[in-house]
């Protein structure tokens, strides 16, 4: 079943954010664009790579009014640890949840059966709360932190300007198309 367009589910979680421990819920997701970018596990090989990816663009999303979430279902502990030995995760100033109990990674469907670990699950967070955009990838295969910003500025200028969308490989700035009988087969 497709989470687009449900809202996110209740939850409450420990993280790792600016050297403290914090408290995130689903209420600090709402009023704000977020992304919550899933990941198997800390002190491994892809995941360092794209969150890294994510820290060298977090200026530019936060510039979109965008929060990002980091969540495995590692502990905030084992963040910190990850966060103070690695020069790649040091860069993160985002937060970092630890989902031990694997309640939000439930949450958004992306826990591997049997395993306790996340798949490389990406999904976009209105401000109301409501999942636009999921994207989920193999092992394997590490995500783009720049095609994730285009997908975001395309969720918000549809947000933003009813009865237009956005056609592939939209940039900002780009044309949009405003669907309607007269574009039928014209395209």
């Amino acid at each position: 079943m497709s989470l687009i367009n449900t809202e996110i589910k209740p939850f409450t979680a420990q993280a790792f954010k600016a050297g403290k421990f914090i408290s995130v819920s689903d209420a600090d997701m709402k009023g704000k664009w977020s992304v919550v970018f899933f990941y198997p596990a800390d002190f491994t090989f892809v995941c360092p790579t794209e969150l890294e990816d994510l820290a060298d663009n977090y200026a530019e999303f936060q510039k979109l009014g965008v929060e990002v979430y980091s969540v495995s279902t590692d502990t905030h502990f084992s963040h910190k640890a990850w966060h103070d030995t690695s020069p790649a995760i040091g860069k993160i100033q985002y937060t970092m949840i630890g989902d031990p109990s694997g309640v939000v990674t439930n949450n958004f469907g992306v826990m591997r059966e049997g395993q306790g670990l996340a798949d490389r699950g990406t999904f976009l967070v209105d401000p109301q709360g409501v999942i636009q955009f999921t994207e989920v990838t193999a092992e394997g295969i590490g995500r783009n932190a720049a095609e994730l910003m285009r997908k975001v500025k395309a969720a918000q200028y549809v947000a933003s300007h009813p009865g237009e969308v956005c056609p592939a490989k939209w940039e900002e700035g780009e044309k949009t198309l405003a669907p309607s009988l007269d574009l039928v087969g014209k395209i």
